[in-house]
Formats: C-alpha cells, sequence, structure tokens
C-alpha cells in the first residue's frame, strides 16, 4: 500500500512540475461584456524602480472585467528561472502578442530587445496604431554601443531618429528628475483649458502621486497636454509645494500626441510621467489612464461620466525602490503570481 502512494505522490510531483514547466511567461485575461469587447490590448512591463508588474496586471484585470478587453500582460523575464526580474533587459517573452494588439501600454525603462522581440514592436508602430507609455517609456529602450541593431535609433538618446521612440512616439526622451526621487512627490493640476476633453469625465481637478515630477520640455503646440505637475516638498498629500526656484514651475504630467513613425504613418499616443503602483491607489489616476485607454481604442465618445475603476481584486503596492537580484530571486515571482485571486 506504501509503494502505490509513493507512486502517486511522485506522480502527482511530477505531473504538477510539468503545469508548472508548460505555464505561459505571460498574463493573459479575457474579457467580459463592455466596450471593449472584441480588442485586444498589450501591456509591456520591464523596468527596475516602479513595480510596473503590479501597475499593469491591475489594469489588466480592470480593463477585462470591467470594460471587456483581452488584455495580456509581459513581463521581464529570468530565462534561467523562468521567475520575473526587470533587472534581465533582454528578456520579454510574448511579444508576439503585440501583432493583434489594439493598444500597447508601455511601462519598459532602458530594454536592449533581441531584434525578432524588437520588430513587434517596430512594427506596431510603423502601423500607426496607438501607444500609451508611463513614465520610464520615454526611455524604454537603450543599445550598447557595439550593438548593430537595425533598431538602434530607437535609443533614447539617438541622435539619428532624434531622442528615439521616446521623443518621437511620446513627446519626450529622458530629460531628469524635476523633484528629488524618493523625496518629493507630485501634485498634478488639471489644465483648465482641457476641462471638457472627454478624458476627463469623473476625474478630479488634482491628482497626488507619489512618484517624483519628470522633467518634460520638448512637447509642441500640437500636444494635448491634461495636467501639468507641481513638485511637493515632500512624499505626503499635505506635504505643501516647493518653495525654492520651482516653486512655480509646472511640467506636463499627462498628454496626448499624433505622432508620425518611421513609415510615415500617424497615430496617437498618451503618456503620463505617473507610475509608482502606490500611485494607482488615486481613484482619478485611474480613471484617467482607463478613459485614456478607452480613448486610444476608439471609445472616446461612449466614455462615461463616471468609468468603473474598482479593483477587480486585492491590491496591495509596494513601495517605489530598485530591488536587487537576489531580492527578486527570494521572491520567485512569476505571471500566474498576478493573475486574478480566485473569490
Amino acid at each position: 500500500m506504501k509503494t502505490y502512494r509513493t507512486i502517486a505522490l511522485l506522480a502527482a510531483g511530477m505531473l504538477s512540475l510539468i503545469v508548472c514547466e508548460a505555464a505561459d511567461p505571460f498574463l493573459t485575461i479575457e474579457g467580459r461584456a463592455g466596450l471593449g469587447k472584441g480588442q485586444h490590448i498589450v501591456f509591456i512591463t520591464g523596468e527596475e524602480y516602479y513595480r510596473s508588474e503590479e501597475g499593469m496586471s491591475m489594469f489588466a484585470k480592470i480593463m477585462a472585467r470591467h470594460h471587456g478587453f483581452k488584455c495580456t500582460v509581459l513581463f521581464a523575464i529570468d530565462p534561467e528561472s523562468g521567475h520575473i526580474n526587470p533587472n534581465r533587459s533582454r528578456n520579454i517573452p510574448g511579444l508576439a502578442a503585440v501583432d493583434s494588439a489594439d493598444l500597447i501600454v508601455l511601462f519598459a525603462r532602458f530594454r536592449e530587445l533581441p531584434d525578432p522581440d524588437m520588430k513587434h514592436i517596430v512594427d506596431y508602430v510603423n502601423a500607426g496604431k496607438p501607444v500609451l507609455g508611463i513614465r520610464n517609456a520615454t526611455h524604454a529602450f537603450r543599445y550598447s554601443a557595439n550593438n548593430s541593431s537595425p533598431y538602434k535609433s530607437w535609443d533614447f538618446s539617438s541622435k539619428e531618429w532624434v531622442g528615439g521612440f521616446g521623443q518621437q512616439i511620446l513627446g519626450d526622451t529622458w530629460i531628469a528628475h524635476f523633484g528629488q526621487f524618493q523625496k518629493e512627490a507630485t501634485l498634478a493640476h488639471v489644465n483648465k483649458s482641457q476641462r471638457n476633453h472627454p478624458v476627463l469625465r469623473g476625474v478630479g481637478d488634482r491628482i497626488f502621486c507619489h512618484t517624483d515630477v519628470n522633467s518634460v520640455e520638448r512637447l509642441t503646440s500640437s500636444d494635448v497636454v491634461l495636467f501639468h505637475g507641481q513638485v511637493l516638498s515632500g512624499l505626503k498629500p499635505t506635504d505643501p509645494p516647493v518653495t525654492d526656484q520651482r516653486k512655480d514651475a509646472r511640467m506636463p504630467f499627462a498628454w496626448f500626441k499624433t505622432y508620425t513613425a518611421p513609415s510615415g504613418k500617424q497615430g496617437r499616443s498618451f503618456t503620463t510621467t505617473a507610475g509608482a503602483s502606490l500611485d494607482w491607489l488615486s481613484e482619478d489616476l485611474r480613471r484617467l489612464m482607463v478613459n485614456a485607454m478607452l480613448s486610444l481604442t476608439g471609445h472616446e465618445k461612449s466614455i462615461p461620466e463616471k468609468t468603473n475603476v474598482s479593483f477587480v481584486d486585492e491590491f496591495n503596492p509596494r513601495p517605489t525602490g530598485a530591488i536587487a537580484d537576489s531580492a527578486w530571486a527570494s521572491e520567485k515571482l512569476t505571471p500566474a503570481s498576478f493573475a486574478i485571486k480566485p473569490q
């Protein structure tokens, strides 16, 4: 009897191992009823500070369960362990999903992807399809000096295609922190001249973000800024604005752009310099994001007065800060870690 039991346990263990090894290295959430029924949003994560894997998985759940979109979330994966590790800048499995996307949401920093993977993103943009960029997406790509990739001009510091993907598609590339990183938060103020913009329906006039203000200096007169960010003197909503030379300066915080791809085709993008997972606790910021996604996927005229942005399941964001490889290894997070939890 013990022998049979041992064999059964071994078989169960082997089956569990097979299932684990066969699991997709990305997260897919099928849509329910809603405006986005039949459409596909692909969220691309891969940055080391703001817990993009948490925030984008949360938005994927909202867009799928409340608004009908099929959502795929891609992660930076350690190819050896199969665990999520944003410190691995060259491996985001599943980018072929971009080929069927109606919208990509990019929250990545300094990625140097293999050409076959990068081609999915390049082809998508060259088709003039919509892009939503978050925080580090202004400097999503960085190529080493000896890299001969045909996509090297997409580098954030490119001189050939000035400012690369960030400046050309989103409106600006990386410049600097305008507020002090992890010391000075952001208070975003609505652009009163855009108060009646459909994407601002149900969104308050002010949004607090733990993320600091980024410098944004190269937008054009045709770009539509919905919010400007003001530097606060601390990390709490009650902290007053700074009183130094930055006190009267406000940087673009959220904006739309009509871009021209290298192919010559035009498309629309939306960008925000918010991004820390803690930021998404703001209902107003979540609504701004969801409304922007609805706009970019062709539903701007159907945005309700108060879009549903309630959390689908528990959302417990972690604070901002780099995590060493050893810490990522100990967490052993996989795409399945961010699946919808059973009720």
